[in-house]
């Protein structure tokens, strides 16, 4: 069985990979971030079994599902939310509350090994969206406050084309060609607005369907992007994100 740890506290990570192998699991790789295990994912062959911490110093591990199709299945590990994991307690997916020990381990492995992923799969993907909701209570932006001098103005998230960064500063681009700098980073709004509305294309830009005018070949496989009434050139889709955003498209 060959499997991978997503664990930002890499202490812990050795310490879960040494349990592994005295239960015969091959551990492939040790993942310390949401962006490290996406790179991974997308360039290697998908593992048998993933053990995924919840929280990640750059975000919560079900990022890593709202980015890419993931088949195998998951045991995730927690220190958190207790009211979270008697989520996971109706999914045959497993469970490990931290610290982590050789018999919990060994249960899981055994639940594992009895589970049907056919017959599993759509409650599975249902558990993952009902705890990201339980993780993540708030509903989505509908508007943001921006200060323009010493005035408050009101903008309604549907009239946002996109949010940019630029020189380490954070911006919202309106429908109107209109830009205004905004205190949260591209990492913390990509969170806030509505995934199946906005999609983050690269590092510097999350873009919002409705404003998508024209969608080009650029080079090496990526995608350039016109907005609608937006002056902004070379909004690029990075080359990692260009098969996800092409499914994104699609629903």
């Amino acid at each position: 069985m060959k499997a991978i740890i997503i664990e930002d506290e890499k202490p812990a990570a050795r310490n879960l990979s040494r349990i592994l192998e005295k239960q015969d699991v091959n551990v492939i790789a040790l993942l310390h971030s949401v962006e490290e295990a996406i790179n991974w994912l997308i360039s290697n062959e998908e593992p048998d079994l993933g053990f995924f911490d919840i929280k990640l110093g750059d975000g919560l591990s079900f990022e890593i599902f709202e980015s890419m199709s993931i088949k195998f299945p998951v045991i995730f590990t927690t220190a958190y939310d207790q009211y979270a994991i008697k989520a996971f307690k109706v999914n045959s997916i497993d469970y490990l509350l931290k610290p982590i020990d050789d018999v919990e381990v060994k249960s899981a492995l055994d639940k594992y090994n009895n589970l049907k992923i056919g017959e599993k799969n759509q409650d599975y993907l249902k558990q993952i969206n009902t705890i990201t909701q339980l993780l993540n209570p708030t509903k989505y932006k509908e508007r943001f406050t921006i200060k323009v001098g010493r005035k408050i103005k009101l903008v309604n998230t549907k009239d946002i084309s996109c949010f940019y960064s630029k020189d380490k500063a954070s911006y919202i681009k309106t429908s109107e060609n209109r830009a205004y700098l905004i205190e949260y980073p591209l990492d913390k709004l990509e969170r806030m607005v509505n995934s199946r509305q906005f999609f983050r294309i690269s590092r510097q830009f999350i873009i919002n369907a409705d404003a998508i005018e024209e969608i080009y070949t650029y080079s090496n496989s990526r995608l350039g992007i016109k907005l609608q009434n937006i002056s902004i050139e070379n909004i690029i889709v990075s080359r990692e994100k260009v098969k996800n955003f092409k499914e994104w498209l699609d629903n």
